[in-house]
């Protein structure tokens, strides 16, 4: 075999294999597509801007993740973005943290604690204390004109994915509450995959590796950021933290393949401006925008 003959037969094997590598990112954050019932949803939830956890100001009457808070924002048209945890009597509560420290000022773990121990605590020194799920979507379903969607977290603990998030929409069934439904637990969405494949469903992550309070190792940490679990759950959205947004799994998911984006957690209108302007749906916290994007629905990155 001469030398072109062989240079030939290695840029073979090279494209071969490019493309093959290619075809293997594809197949693992491939998002779900051609479901038009989603699309249908997809299209009314990218109308609005979400606030995180409420329209909040720990230093204020209205904290995070408060009744209050999730009035103020259903008041203004915003949608909320928040999160559901399971209590030690199967009872759903909203609140960002297991660990109670931070909100409450008292040391805990929610999911050890009974829907009676945690009546007794505040949050952030102000009279609100930890609301229950059907609480927040009550609140929601009541205020008056067009009720505004909610972006509801899963947030798992030691291994209970199944029963919360079997909890979490039979919680959902009992209102009229337009939603969609994330984790960071591929294994809520692989669920619903299964077991209720007609809710919109997303993938929380970030570039873990940036992210030195990480909990995951560093091969999970990659592996998340990458997406590469999203071949369990097939998501309809990724949900990326807003400065990591440019990680290239996120853009093949988003762009190439053709998934939504939506980013958090968006500080400044500017940041805002950035993901509207690209197509996607961000989650502000700071600040105080137009309830409604003036864009038509979000097209993909």
């Amino acid at each position: 075999m001469g030398k072109r003959a062989r240079l030939a037969k290695v840029a073979g094997v090279a494209a071969g294999l490019a493309v093959g590598v290619a075809a293997g990112a594809c197949a693992l954050v491939a998002p779900r597509r051609g479901d038009a019932g989603v699309d249908k949803q997809w299209s009314e939830l990218s109308r609005y801007r979400y606030a995180h956890r409420g329209l909040h100001d720990n230093r204020t009457p209205a904290p995070e993740n408060s009744l209050a808070a999730f009035r103020l924002a259903r008041e203004w048209g915003y949608g909320s973005e928040l999160d559901v945890h399971l209590t030690a009597d199967g009872q759903l509560v909203v609140i960002h943290d297991s660990d109670t420290t931070r909100a409450c000022g008292v040391e805990g773990v929610v999911e050890e604690m009974t829907l009676a121990d945690l009546a007794d605590l505040r949050l952030f020194g102000t009279q609100e204390g930890v609301p229950t799920f059907s609480q927040v979507l009550e609140a929601y379903e009541s205020g008056e004109g067009t009720c505004p969607p909610l972006v509801v977290e899963v947030k798992t603990h030691e291994g209970n994915y199944a029963q919360l998030t079997a909890a979490v929409m039979d919680e959902l069934d009992r209102h009229v509450v337009p939603y969609c439904v994330e984790s960071f637990d591929p294994r809520v969405l692989w669920w619903l995959r299964r077991h209720r494949p007609e809710a919109v469903r997303g993938q929380l992550s970030e570039n873990f590796p940036l992210d030195g309070n990480s909990s995951l190792g560093r091969v999970q940490g990659i592996l998340h950021a990458a997406l590469v679990h999203d071949v369990m759950g097939r998501p309809d959205f990724v949900a990326y933290r807003h400065e990591h947004r440019g990680h290239p799994s996120v853009r093949l998911a988003c762009g190439v393949l053709g998934g939504h984006l939506v980013t958090w957690t968006v500080k400044t209108p500017q940041q805002l401006d950035e993901v509207e302007s690209a197509g996607g749906v961000g989650i502000f916290e700071g600040f105080q925008p137009g309830p409604l994007k003036a864009t038509d629905d979000a097209a993909s990155l």
